[in-house]
C-alpha cells in the first residue's frame, strides 16, 4: 500500500533538466515567501489597515491579465527557458528596489504598491512559460509525478519559508527578507543557465493579438477546462483570507504564530503531495476536482467559526490538502489534454484562474473585514465558495464527468505524444 501512495521521484532521476528545473524552482520560491510575507508585514506595520493589506492583491490583478495572457502567447512563440531566465531576473531587480525602499527613514507606500503590480507583470510572463515547459522535458505518462514534484517544490518553499521569514523579520525587519530573496534568486538564475533550450515547435504561430484569441476561444470551447477554471478561481476569490493572516493572528493573542498561519495550508498540501502515489490511477480528474474545492470551502469556513489557534491551523491544513488534491488534478488534465501548441496560451488563461481568485480574494477578505468583521469575512467566503462550486460544477456536466481514459482531447494527446519525439 505504501508503494502506491508514495510521491513518485523517477522523473528528478530519468530528466536532467527537469531536476535542474525543479531545484531553480525550489530555492526561488523559498527566497521568495520571504518576500511574500514582508510585504503585508510592511504595510500594516506602515497603515495598522485591513484594506490597505487587502489591496496588495488589488493592484497586483490588472498586470496578471494582461502579462498572464501576453506571456501566454510568448511561451508558444519563444525559447520558453529563456522566458524563465529573463523574468528571473527582472524579478531580481524588483526585490532590490524593495530593499532600497525599506532601508529608507520613511518607506514609500506608493512604491511597494508600484512594485507589486510589477512583481504580478513579470510572474504573468513566466508562469505560462514555467507551465507550458513541462510536458517537453518530461514523457506524457510521467506527467502525473512530475505535476506532483513540481507542487512539491512550491511546498517545500512555503513550508519553511514563511515560518522562517516571519521569524526572521520579527528579529531583524523587512529588509532582512528582502536580502535573502535576492541571494535565492542569483542562485536559481545560475542553475537554470544548464537548463536546455525548449524553443517553440515548428506550427507555432507570431505573437499577435488574434493567436491570443484563437488560444482563449480553444479554451472557451472545452467546457472540461471552463470547469476548472471556473471551480477554482470562484473557490479562491470567495475563500480566500490570507490578506487577513497578520490580523488573525493579533486576534486570537498570537502574533507569533503569523508565520504557522502562513505555513498551515502548505503542510496539508505537502501531506497530500507526500502520498500522491495514487494520482496516476485515479482518472476521474473533474469529480476529484469538485470534491477538492467542496472541501476547500468547507474547511475555510470552520477555521473562521472557531477562536481556538489550534483548530484555526488545524482547519487550515485542511484547506491546503484539499486545494492540493484540486491542484494537483487540474495540473494533470491541463498537461495530458492540451496541445502543445496551445499549451503557453493556455496556462496564460490559467495563470489567471488560479491567481487572479486568491489576488482578488484578498481584497475581497480585507474590504468584508473592514465593513464587519474578521470572523464574518471568512466564514461568508467560506459559504459563498461551496455555493459557487456547486453551481458552476451542475451547469458544466463536461468537466464534473471528465475522466482521462475517455476523454476525446486526453485519449488524442496521449496518442499523438507517444509518436512525437520528447524535445
Amino acid at each position: 500500500m505504501k508503494a502506491n501512495l508514495a510521491i513518485d521521484f523517477s522523473p528528478l532521476k530519468k530528466y536532467p533538466d527537469f531536476r535542474r528545473l525543479w531545484l531553480s524552482g525550489l530555492i526561488s520560491y523559498f527566497g521568495s515567501m520571504f518576500t511574500y510575507v514582508a510585504l503585508p508585514f510592511q504595510v500594516k506595520e506602515l497603515t495598522g489597515s485591513y484594506l490597505a493589506v487587502g489591496l496588495i492583491g488589488l493592484v497586483e490583478i490588472i498586470p496578471l491579465v494582461v502579462f498572464g495572457l501576453y506571456g501566454g502567447v510568448l511561451a508558444d512563440h519563444m525559447d520558453r527557458k529563456k522566458m524563465i531566465w529573463a523574468t528571473e531576473f527582472a524579478a531580481l531587480f524588483l526585490s532590490a528596489i524593495l530593499l532600497i525602499n525599506s532601508l529608507l527613514p520613511s518607506p514609500s507606500l506608493a512604491l511597494i504598491y508600484i512594485v507589486a503590480a510589477l512583481f504580478s507583470a513579470v510572474d504573468g510572463l513566466q508562469r505560462p512559460s514555467a507551465d507550458a515547459i513541462l510536458p517537453r522535458l518530461v514523457e506524457h505518462k510521467d506527467l502525473p509525478a512530475a505535476s506532483a514534484l513540481m507542487s512539491l517544490r512550491w511546498q517545500m518553499g512555503m513550508i519553511a519559508g514563511p515560518s522562517l521569514a516571519g521569524v526572521l523579520i520579527s528579529i531583524f525587519g523587512v529588509s532582512a527578507g528582502f536580502i535573502l530573496d535576492i541571494a535565492t534568486y542569483f542562485l536559481s538564475l545560475i542553475i537554470l543557465i544548464r537548463v536546455k533550450s525548449v524553443p517553440p515547435i515548428e506550427i507555432s504561430e507570431n505573437p499577435s493579438f488574434s493567436s491570443l484569441v484563437a488560444g482563449v476561444k480553444y479554451a472557451t470551447s472545452r467546457k472540461d477546462l471552463m470547469g476548472t477554471y471556473l471551480v477554482d478561481l470562484s473557490a479562491m476569490f470567495f475563500a480566500m483570507p490570507t490578506a487577513l493572516f497578520p490580523f488573525w493572528a493579533e486576534q486570537v493573542g498570537a502574533p507569533w504564530a503569523l508565520g504557522l498561519f502562513y505555513a498551515a495550508g502548505t503542510i496539508g498540501s505537502i501531506l497530500v503531495t507526500l502520498t500522491s502515489g495514487w494520482v496516476k490511477n485515479y482518472t476521474k480528474h473533474g469529480r476529484a476536482i469538485f470534491l477538492a474545492a467542496l472541501g476547500w470551502g468547507v474547511a475555510i469556513t470552520f477555521a473562521g467559526l472557531v477562536n481556538n489557534l489550534a483548530l484555526i491551523l488545524i482547519f487550515l491544513v485542511l484547506a491546503g490538502a484539499s486545494d492540493m488534491v484540486s491542484a494537483l488534478f487540474r495540473s494533470v488534465l491541463w498537461n495530458q489534454s492540451i496541445p502543445d501548441e496551445f499549451r503557453g496560451r493556455l496556462a496564460g488563461v490559467e495563470l489567471i484562474s488560479y491567481s487572479v481568485g486568491p489576488l482578488g480574494g484578498q481584497t475581497r477578505a480585507g474590504f468584508t473585514a473592514e465593513r464587519t468583521s474578521l470572523r464574518t469575512s471568512v466564514v461568508s467566503g467560506g459559504l459563498l465558495c461551496i455555493g459557487f462550486v456547486l453551481f458552476f460544477t451542475a451547469l458544466l456536466p463536461d468537466f464534473r464527468k471528465y475522466d482521462s481514459e475517455s476523454n476525446e482531447f486526453a485519449v488524442s494527446e496521449a496518442k499523438k505524444r507517444k509518436t512525437a519525439p520528447n524535445n
